[in-house]
């Protein structure tokens, strides 16, 4: 199938494999079902269909992998929806976050020439608001936030859920990217970073969605899907 022909729907499903991949989940249909909030029956024939137009190949054991044309058109679609995010916030002035869902419905329908223009005036920026690289590929490795103990010293890397409720807690709570701080309480409910605009208090179950540099660092390990699932509606690219 040619690159032109490439649907929404492709392109959705496309969109939320690479984000499995980047942040080192397993890419089958049960977990593209999870993060997209959708039955198995839908996520199989969507499957299937990218299979048939050459994004992805299946293994025997239903794991999923992409083929070049796929992960070519994955990262592009991963990109534009970064980018957009940066441009809304940075040139437009819309908070952080609101703008995930903004650029759902943008991505799919930029052209090369306004990537280009969006480019230029976000100028050297690396990252979409909510952390990740819009030159995928770029990812800096971290542990969730949940993990991290009592007097280490944490940045804040990115938020690996972006769904628009758990960015809205996370900023209602002073958490940004960027943000240095010192872990200062923690138990089995809640965690508690000091920065220099005061203490922020976050759920543990948000915690988990948070990466973060940290020292001392806790062991490297890859937030289960399971405990990503928090959001009202969809999540996660």
């Amino acid at each position: 199938m040619s690159s032109d022909h490439v649907t929404v729907a492709e392109e959705e499903y496309l969109q939320t494999l690479f984000w499995l991949y980047e942040a080192g989940l397993p890419m089958t249909g049960a977990n593209v079902a999870r993060a997209m909030q959708l039955s198995a029956p839908t996520v199989h024939e969507m499957i299937g269909r990218l299979e048939r137009d050459g994004y992805i190949t299946r293994g025997s054991d239903k794991s999923i992998s992409f083929t070049d044309s796929g992960v070519e058109h994955a990262e592009q679609i991963v990109r534009r929806h970064r980018l957009i995010e940066r441009f809304l916030t940075d040139v437009l002035g819309i908070p952080w976050d609101e703008v995930h869902e903004e650029a759902e419905r943008l991505e799919h329908a930029m052209s090369p020439v306004l990537e280009e223009r969006m480019l230029a005036a976000i100028g050297d920026a690396a990252t979409c608001p909510h952390g990740h690289p819009i030159n995928v590929g770029q990812r800096i490795g971290g542990v969730p936030l949940a993990d991290v103990e009592v007097d280490a010293n944490v940045t804040i890397l990115r938020f690996e859920n972006e769904a628009e409720d758990i960015l809205h807690y996370l900023k209602d709570h002073g958490i940004e990217p960027g943000m240095d701080g010192t872990v200062v309480a923690k138990d089995d409910e809640s965690i508690t970073v000091s920065s220099a605009d005061g203490e922020h208090e976050l759920s543990i179950s948000v915690a988990e969605t948070v990466s973060v540099k940290a020292d001392p660092s806790p062991p490297e390990r890859v937030a289960l899907p399971g405990q990503l699932v928090l959001a009202k509606e969809r999540y996660g690219r």
